[in-house]
């Protein structure tokens, strides 16, 4: 069978969107030929990853100095929808009639209002109309909710994602009732290893807006601090409200406990980092999010909005519900009832494995594929095609084959896992048991170690076993018929085992290893190593003072004191305290940052050497970007603390811009 989904911009992010690209490739898994066109198209690459077999094609490219942006159709109103909705034009119109007009398909999806009004007056009888709701009716304002329900008598079918939104169209069009059928989401079965349950790290996840409530979970969060002060909260995601609860975590003095991490793709790795995932909703179309979290064997805190979580949530058996409207006393209450009780996150994470095996894109492909077999009139020869689908053994996928001359080869592609001791193991495909792991310090090719890879493609670097210098060590595949070795993209790579690591001592020397994703897409090994290291453990800030708590390793270093340095400027003495052994606590008042400078902060030892303060502990390759710190004002500078790019720690006084 042929499917095409159809949505507004397949490069942005989004539940929508994720969800597609899930349902996508169960249709393609199964052995469905099946496309995505995209309405618009804003950047090179999508944010989430479709399956290779399914294609996209756009419609209107609106990348910076594309022709469509000059046509004077692209700011012309729409002739069919309303200005205010999408931002539709009479570009869209025209690109939308003239694909539906000549789509080669057995079924059109459509996943938004303005998709299922053009494809309910531009779509054709030669295929199946589908749109699906990925938000609810109640949620929509009043002009939205006409236009949708307009829009759904147009279709052969209408599937909201949630049983309660399906009862209420079945009630607001009762004369089509029975073509609105009720399919939840999918998410994918991870590959990622299930979550242990132990790392005192609370997970949400989501675009940063206002449906997510993310400033109720902060302060909810903020609640239970002083009773677990050894927990931590990671936001994933991106949005408008970013510096608002940048602001709000900064006001709650939790900067070092409550971490915006941006957003992240695949999540799956991620949610494995967490013992109890965290869903503070006003209103939710499905939750897919929920289904996310436990397939990777985290317990749901969820609140019971309007839809969607009641009805994947047992309570008490999977996650737990909170009142909606119960503020974050009862998000809190909530949290706080699996933080304290580890049996009991254990045992739901358990049952929350098998509860997420009901979205598997599978079993949902399996229920959009009974729905086509049921609707009426059907083009002809779906009927057969549909027969054939149903009978055991044709699951395999049949997109079309590029020859031999034509095809681009596969690049190879790895699934990193990182393991407590700071070993590497790397599963690369394709590649065979002649093929070798190279591991290469950037800035020095000399410098590289070869690992032969075993008949399934794996590899483990051993931390015993290679001693890495400090740097950035790039991952490739030497295969003996490539000229030169390719460089490895990161398909997965989980360091969940390293959340509550801590810096190692190997051979007189203090270090870790941490594996990331570049930013083009690439395995690189993160390494320091050094003869003597300070962990940044902790960091208080207040308006005018900032307090950092370092363990220092060896823990009986010789210390003389602290410094501020610049590349050309004046230090800064820093008063040094001693709280235990291999403890210190140094204060750095901001006032004192008097110039727009820069300053390394170091510990000084009684021979003259300096050791620079750094975070390397955890899963974290790049703490500049997620724990940040508040600004302070003084005078005219703005006075901060930071990581670099190397994890750092530096103090920055400057002009506002």
């Amino acid at each position: 069978m042929k499917i095409t989904f159809l949505l507004n911009n397949a490069y942005g992010i989004g539940g929508t969107i994720r969800s597609v690209a899930n349902l996508s490739g169960g249709f393609a898994e199964r052995g469905h030929q099946v496309r995505v066109t995209s309405l618009y198209r804003h950047r090179d690459t999508t944010s989430f990853a479709f399956d290779p077999r399914v294609p996209i094609e756009t419609l209107i490219d609106q990348r910076e100095g594309s022709a469509d942006l000059a046509l004077p159709e692209a700011t012309a109103p729409s002739e069919l929808l309303p200005a205010w909705h999408e931002g539709v034009s009479l570009l869209s119109d025209r690109r939308m009639a003239e694909h539906l007009a000549a789509v080669d398909a057995d079924v059109v999806i459509s996943t938004r209002p303005t998709l299922s009004q053009y494809l309910g007056h531009f779509g054709s009888t030669r295929y199946l109309r589908v749109g699906q709701e990925h938000s609810t009716l109640g949620t929509r304002k009043p002009a939205a909710q006409q236009l949708q329900l307009a829009s759904v008598p147009l279709l052969d079918a209408f599937a909201p994602v949630s049983e309660q939104d399906a009862a209420a169209y079945r009630e607001a069009l009762p004369g089509i009732a029975e073509r609105v059928v009720w399919i939840p989401n999918s998410s994918i079965l991870p590959a990622v290893t299930p979550a242990t349950g132990d790392s005192k790290v609370i997970v949400a996840a989501g675009r940063l807006v206002d449906q997510k409530r993310y400033d109720r979970l902060i302060d909810a969060f903020a609640l239970l601090t002083d009773e677990f002060p050894d927990w931590q909260l990671r936001i994933y995601g991106r949005g408008q409200l970013r510096a608002d609860l940048r602001a709000h975590i900064d006001r709650l003095h939790l900067g070092d406990r409550a971490r915006l991490m941006g957003a992240v793709s695949p999540i799956e790795t991620e949610w494995a980092k967490g013992s109890v995932a965290a869903v503070t909703s006003w209103w939710e179309s499905f939750g897919l999010t929920i289904v996310e979290a436990m397939a990777c064997g985290v317990p749901v805190v969820s609140t019971d909005c309007p839809t969607g979580p009641a009805e994947i949530i047992t309570p008490g058996h999977d996650g737990l519900l909170i009142p909606e409207d119960g503020g974050p006393h009862a998000i809190a209450e909530g949290l706080r009832s699996l933080m304290k009780d580890d049996q009991l996150r254990l045992r739901m994470g358990a049952h929350a494995l098998k509860t997420a095996q009901r979205y598997a894109p599978d079993v949902i492909a399996q229920r959009y594929e009974k729905l086509f077999a049921t609707l009426r009139p059907q083009p002809k020869g779906l009927t057969a095609r549909l027969r054939g689908l149903f009978t055991a053994g044709n699951r395999t996928a049949t997109a079309p084959a590029e020859s031999p001359e034509t095809a681009d080869p596969t690049p190879p592609a790895a699934h990193a896992v990182a393991h407590s001791d700071g070993s590497l193991t790397v599963h690369i495909t394709p590649a065979t048991h002649e093929d070798h792991l190279v591991l290469r310090m950037r800035g020095n090719r000399k410098r590289q170690i070869r690992l032969p890879l075993d008949r399934d493609g794996r590899a483990t670097v051993a931390r015993d076993a290679h001693d890495l210098a400090e740097g950035r060590w790039d991952a490739f595949l030497d295969s003996p018929d490539a000229p030169k070795p390719q460089r490895v993209t990161a398909r997965l790579v989980e360091t969940a085992a390293l959340v509550t690591a801590r810096p190692a001592t190997r051979k007189n020397t203090v270090g870790a290893w941490i594996p990331y994703t570049t930013k083009d897409g690439n395995l690189t090994l993160r390494v320091w190593r050094r003869p003597t290291h300070a962990e940044v453990t902790a960091i208080e800030t207040s308006a005018t003072t900032s307090t950092v708590t370092v363990a220092v390793h060896p823990a009986h270093t010789p210390l003389t004191g602290a410094k501020g340095h610049t590349e050309d400027g004046p230090s800064l003495d820093l008063p040094l305290a001693t709280a235990s052994a291999g403890a210190h606590t140094l204060t750095i008042d901001h006032t004192r940052a008097d110039t727009p400078a820069t300053w390394r902060l170091v510990l000084t030892t009684r021979d003259g050497s300096s050791i620079p303060l750094t975070r390397i502990a955890g899963d974290t390759a790049d703490r500049k970007r997620t724990d940040v710190y508040p600004t302070t004002d003084h005078g005219d500078l703005s006075v901060r603390l930071a990581f670099t790019t190397d994890n750092e720690l530096t103090l920055t006084a400057a002009r506002p811009a």
